[in-house]
């Protein structure tokens, strides 16, 4: 009987060592027990993401949009590195030089790409423009991503009468011309940046919902989803551990194209006098500003925030077909 006991409360051993196993070493042997299974668990995404890189080094368009993106990026991020703003100004208001009412030409003393009327430095428009494009189009394209996912989610999985009722009120949405809609809302709620925000993420989030359901619809056939759902895990964890992270593919793929397509849509909005107000840095409202005078023969005041749009714009949709190219399981293999 004593023998017993002594056997059972005897610390355990390691296999093939004479060195009994303690509570500290337990402890010790934890963290690294979980790091380990960290890395396991990260190791095929690890693997995944390494070959979509090296897909995305091999697609010459991938690798200009990258560029053109990482130089607007740098530009949005550190603006006043690039042109300083005036102290005790709004750095988002052009500066002023009453000294030189008429335009100026590029290459004068102290405006690199010209002036407008003024003195309004096109340069300090064209590098602050970036700060403003940049962020209005990941707001508004963020906010849109995330009601049209929720929404393209629980209508997909759900089904039946919710499915049926959140559709059809997508309807009325895409039924509408989304440019009139949008003056029509930014008409009645200001005019102003803030006011045409909102007025896009109103139109904007009916694409993302019909998109999203569509994959939902599909992907909550596959037998996994019904595997985990005989395992016993609930509605929330099969839509947002399984069908969600199955479904997101297209929607990036969407919403990184969309980001131009936003930007394209402000600086028409600003030119229409729906955007932000005049002195503004912001591409469309500066194209607004010199279109009267581009008859006279003063290019420089459309001409150059012209590019940086089509810059902006087509680094996104560059970026965006690099990304349907290596996202596509059909083309990546």
């Amino acid at each position: 009987m004593d023998l017993r006991i002594r056997k059972k409360t005897q610390p355990s051993k390691d296999v093939g060592s004479d060195k009994p196993i303690t509570e500290f070493d337990r402890r010790k042997a934890a963290p690294e027990t979980l790091m380990a299974e960290i890395r396991n668990r990260l190791a095929p995404r690890l693997r995944e993401l390494r070959f979509s890189l090296y897909l995305m080094s091999k697609s010459l368009t991938s690798i200009v949009g990258l560029l053109l993106l990482l130089a607007l990026i740098i530009v949005a991020m550190v603006p006043s590195v690039f042109a300083h703003p005036t102290p005790g100004r709004d750095p988002y208001q052009m500066p002023l030089d009453l000294d030189y009412q008429d335009p100026l030409p590029p290459g004068t003393h102290g405006f690199m790409l010209g002036s407008g009327t003024q003195g309004k430095d096109i340069y300090y428009g064209i590098v602050w423009g970036a700060r403003v494009s940049m962020s209005f189009a990941i707001q508004v394209v963020g906010i849109s991503v995330i009601i049209g996912t929720l929404l393209g989610l629980i209508a997909g999985y759900r089904g039946g009468v919710i499915d049926e009722f959140l559709m059809r009120f997508t309807d009325i949405f895409l039924s509408i011309p989304s440019l009139i809609l949008v003056m029509a809302i930014a008409s009645v709620l200001g005019r102003d940046l803030n006011s045409t925000k909102l007025a896009l993420v109103a139109v904007w989030w009916s694409g993302y919902t019909r998109l999203v359901r569509g994959q939902v619809l599909s992907v909550r056939e596959n037998t996994y989803i019904d595997a985990a759902r005989a395992s016993g895990s609930g509605e929330l964890k099969i839509m947002f551990r399984h069908i969600l992270p199955n479904s997101w593919t297209p929607m990036v793929v969407a919403a990184t194209m969309d980001m131009g397509t936003v930007v394209l849509v402000m600086a028409g909005l600003s030119f229409l006098g729906l955007g932000a107000p005049s002195g503004y840095s912001e591409w469309g409202k500066m194209i607004y500003d010199g279109q009267q005078y581009f008859i006279a023969g003063k290019w420089w005041m459309v001409l150059f925030p012209g590019i940086a749009i089509l810059t902006f714009v087509l680094a996104f949709n560059l970026m965006g077909d690099g990304l349907r190219d290596v996202l596509d399981p059909k083309m990546r293999r």
